[in-house]
Formats: C-alpha cells, structure tokens, sequence
C-alpha cells in the first residue's frame, strides 16, 4: 500500500531527524546535553495553543531549557483542568518562572469553531469554556463588520481573559503575596508573517481583579 509506505517513510524520518539535531547540537557545543542533563530553570512559562504552527521555543528564539510549556485547544486557563493547574504550580512554585505568557493566534481554530453552533464532537465541552468568553464579548465583538476582524478581535479578548484567569488562580495570587517578580503577559501570534503582537496586557499584582476574586493569603 503506498500511502502506508509513505507514512511508514514519514515516521523513519522523523528519528533520522533527531540524530541530525543532536549531531548538529554536538557540533555547536560538546557539551550541550551534559548541560541539560543537569536540571532546568527556565524564566518562562509559556501557555499556547496546541496548534501545530505555533511552536513556542521557535517562534521567540529560544533554546531547549529556558521555556516551560503548556498547550491545548485555544489556549486556555480554565481553573478546573487539573493538567493546566499542576503545570503552573511546578511552574510557579518550585521552577520559580519570572514570566508567565497566555500566547494565542490568529486563525484559531477553537476560537472559530466557538462562534458558531457546530458539533464537532468531545471537544464541544472544551468549547463550551470559549464560548463563555464570547457571550461575555457579544457587544463588542458584533460592532465588527467584517468577518475576519470580528474573529481576530475574538482572539485578542479570548487571551486577555486567560490572563485574567491566571490571576485568579490561588497558585498565582499566592506567589504575588511572597514575591513581586511573576508577571503575566498577553501575547497573540500571527500565523500569516510569523510576527507576535504584545497585547499590552501585564498583570504583576491582583489589584485589577473585581474584588470577589481576591484571595485572602
């Protein structure tokens, strides 16, 4: 069967690739591995979509150990996934990150698929936690004529409100109340020229929050 083979192909290559990189890495530093062998401590937690366009050490230029990363479905930071909330205590608490990053992207296709009434299956439930975030934006967003500024505007308010998620978490609030270093930050990227807009969104503190949300710690 060719298209098995094909695959079969794919695949092989895939470890081929490997062994290119590491003899590459080798090539640039002897001791590259060695160094990494020895524990990390990258300054970045990085929260993005699982898309596989937005690869998150490639897109910023940085090595293997200096980016902590969580993706899923829209990048989202929902307090109840257990998956999101052990990754950003590791991160928080014993990594010490001084970053955090909730990076979208234009073209998202759980954004998308939010403003719409398709049934795509399990994922519906996980898309419910991105409509939420439309309905809360319906005003704003229906202003926007146009079709794909409607939608790309929806990705900018759906990583402001992640971020604000991660403010509401005890994890973050509790490392705000022992140290000042953590901020948090709202990136999208854009798919089309590979360029990262900063949505001028940095939280260093809860005071933004509505007051129901602020911890006592």
């Amino acid at each position: 069967n060719l298209t098995e083979l094909i695959m079969e192909t794919y695949y092989d290559s895939l470890l081929e690739n490997n062994k290119n990189w590491v003899a590459d890495k080798l090539k640039e530093d002897p001791d590259f591995f060695n160094k990494l062998a020895h524990g990390q401590k990258p300054p970045v937690l990085w929260i993005g979509c699982s898309d596989s366009r937005v690869p998150a050490n490639e897109i910023i230029g940085a090595p293997p150990g200096e980016v902590f990363v969580h993706r899923n479905i829209a990048n989202m930071v929902v307090h109840s996934d257990m998956n999101l909330l052990s990754v950003l205590d590791y991160a928080v608490n014993v990594l010490e990150v001084k970053h955090i990053i909730v990076c979208g992207h234009y073209g998202c296709g759980g954004v998308q698929t939010a403003m719409t009434n398709a049934h795509v299956g399990l994922i519906d439930n996980w898309i419910r936690h991105i409509k939420d975030v439309y309905r809360m934006n319906y005003e704003e967003l229906h202003v926007i004529q146009e079709p794909k500024a409607r939608v790309d505007r929806f990705v900018e308010l759906n990583v402001f409100e992640q971020v604000c998620n991660l403010a509401k978490t005890s994890i973050v609030q509790g490392a705000w109340e022992r140290r000042s270093d953590l901020h948090l930050h709202g990136w999208v990227y854009d798919v089309a020229d590979g360029l990262i807009k900063d949505l001028d969104v940095t939280l260093m503190n809860n005071s933004t929050l509505q007051n129901v949300y602020k911890l006592d710690i």
